[in-house]
């Protein structure tokens, strides 16, 4: 390979060691694909138009430039799509802390390090391994922070195929990773795209306790658990509190039912699973009395580089008050939501007096 002059450059041979590069930076799979998204743009706008992305307003806020990825990086001929597992073997039980009304369920990618640091970091470091090969290199990374249709291009990759949930899924670890992205302008070769394997599986829609899966790949966010806790600022809509149980942080629900993510657990022992996506300070099995006692300097301390934190003290109250409602009843709940009756947000106290006259109080 050789620098300065780009009709030099074997790029087979280039796309062989971004992968070798890559593994070693901790990415399990690599997969390279063109920038044609025209057959999911239609799709796109049609969500959009349709209302279901709720208040992601930066979903809408970028025209065509999250379905044409040389209109956000011109100059853009191919993207490189990355996944890293985070699935971890010793977290307890999903289902299990789910079946406990009085523990705090918090989505599995958030139990860790946040991922968006962690991605962004070795991302940096593989596009500048390009860049010390390839003068003629230009590109930007993604880690879930631009408009990157990033699931449609990992599945143009090869690195999946999207389930009936949205979300991509490997044969070999079912959904249980991250995605990052590197747009370049590089004419590497690109990867052909796998077959579906989904069948007539239906699970994922059956099992999501709001119904946002409303149709076969077709997602009303409105609804979604993930998007009511994490993304929605304001009041959770009451008729779907009740549903949300104690999930204070996300859903996994489609995921854990789905009969790949059963397969992919059995390789679990087998992986080695990034350390900065290790549970911290106990998140995978805690109580909602306890987490509700937290103060704010305690949220902020504990949840300091966490994906969690960005959701802020308030909204993180507003959600544990929902599961406090949802939880058995019992004095140890009482007492705890009592102590926040007067909490200066009227935000929290809102779903407070809900959680209280579920319980009859």
């Amino acid at each position: 390979m050789q620098n300065g002059n780009p009709h030099l450059v074997n790029y087979t041979e280039l796309a062989t060691r971004i992968r070798s590069w890559a593994h070693e930076l901790g990415f399990q799979a690599v997969g390279i694909s063109d920038t044609d998204l025209t057959a999911a743009e239609s799709g796109l706008l049609e969500w959009l138009s349709l209302g279901w992305h709720g208040e992601l307003d930066y979903m809408a806020n970028h025209g065509t430039k999250r379905s044409r990825p040389a209109e956000l990086v011109p100059g853009t001929l191919r993207v490189i799509s990355l996944r890293m597992n985070y699935a971890s073997s010793v977290a307890r039980d999903s289902w299990q802390v789910l079946a406990e009304g009085k523990r705090a369920f918090i989505s599995r990618y958030a139990l860790g390090r946040d991922y968006h640091k962690v991605l962004r970091n070795r991302l940096a470091k593989l596009a500048d391994k390009i860049r010390a090969e390839v003068a003629e290199y230009d590109g930007r990374v993604f880690t879930d922070s631009a408009p990157v249709m990033e699931v449609e291009l990992a599945r143009k990759s090869g690195l999946g195929w999207r389930g009936k949930h949205t979300l991509l899924l490997s044969r070999e670890h079912g959904s249980w990773f991250f995605l990052g992205e590197i747009y370049l302008n590089l004419p590497l070769p690109v990867d052909a795209p796998q077959q579906e394997h989904c069948g007539t599986c239906t699970r994922c829609i059956e099992i999501c306790p709001t119904r946002a899966i409303i149709a076969p790949y077709r997602l009303d966010a409105r609804r979604c658990i993930s998007y009511l806790t994490i993304e929605l600022k304001g009041s959770i809509p009451v008729e779907l509190r009740p549903l949300i149980g104690n999930r204070i942080y996300g859903c996994d629900d489609c995921q854990l039912v789905c009969p790949w993510n059963s397969f992919a657990q059995t390789t679990l022992n087998k992986s080695i699973v990034e350390p900065d996506f290790a549970v911290r300070h106990g998140l995978d099995d805690v109580s909602l009395v306890a987490l509700f006692a937290w103060d704010e300097a305690e949220f902020k301390s504990r949840l300091a580089g966490s994906a969690i934190y960005r959701i802020g003290y308030e909204q993180w109250l507003r959600n544990i008050a929902v599961g406090l409602g949802n939880a058995p009843k019992s004095a140890e709940v009482i007492a705890a939501l009592q102590t926040r009756c007067e909490h200066p947000s009227a935000l929290v106290r809102e779903h407070v007096a809900w959680a209280l006259a579920r319980h009859g109080v």
